[in-house]
């Protein structure tokens, strides 16, 4: 395979990877929510606890994706098997030699 395909297959997987971490908090969340929370707070609390929880399954799920993606590239240099998605308008100036 050559760098545009391993580029297009690694944007697919990754964006199929950080889809299932925001499901996956979601769901955490939302039961830890349930469980320590719901029978705590008023019911008009709820209407505020879906979104907050969205919003921080979807932060969780940048953390947990900055930190397997920093985990890769401490492994695979990105560059040997990689396109770069946006390449420079000019190309880098010429040094005197």
């Amino acid at each position: 395979m050559n760098k545009k395909v391993n580029t297009l297959l690694f944007i697919l997987g990754a964006t199929l990877f950080n889809i299932l971490v925001v499901i996956v908090a979601g769901f955490l969340l939302l039961m830890l929510y349930a469980r320590l929370l719901a029978g705590v707070l008023p019911d008009a609390a709820h209407g505020w606890a879906f979104p907050l929880i969205f919003i921080a399954s979807i932060a969780a799920s940048f953390v947990v994706y900055r930190l397997v993606l920093n985990k890769i590239m401490g492994k695979i240099r990105f560059e040997d098997y990689f396109d770069p998605i946006i390449k420079p308008r000019r190309p880098p100036p010429r040094k005197n030699g």
